[in-house]
């Protein structure tokens, strides 16, 4: 059983940058790949990018260059670093974890991107 606690959501300006972390419990993070996910309102949820257990990361053709996915498995977190925000960027985020097909998920952090 894994255990997902985001954080760092907010509200920030167009243009502006947000780091949001997810820390997970347990002694295997390291085995596990980590995914991000976005949900607007009104709309599905949506695949951001994910890190593998190796390190290796791919993004959703949406990001074009402006976010990136570390981890940290030190300490058991992966983070997602935004930048040049956009007001479509505005949703909730959520971070997965799985060892192939993501399994668990956290309660999801909220990012407001305006004016």
């Amino acid at each position: 059983q894994v255990q997902l606690v985001e954080s760092g959501g907010g509200l920030v300006q167009p243009g502006g940058s947000l780091r949001l972390s997810c820390a997970a419990s347990g002694r295997t993070f390291s085995r596990y790949n980590m995914g991000w996910f976005r949900q607007a309102p009104g709309k599905e949820r949506e695949f951001v990018g994910h890190i593998r257990s190796g390190g290796s990361t791919y993004y959703a053709d949406f990001v074009q260059g402006r976010f990136t996915i570390s981890r940290d498995n030190a300490v058991n977190t992966v983070y997602l670093q935004m930048n040049s925000l956009k007001p479509e960027d505005t949703a909730v985020y959520y971070c997965a974890a799985g060892l192939g097909s993501f399994e668990y998920w956290g309660q999801g952090t909220q990012v407001t991107v305006s004016s």
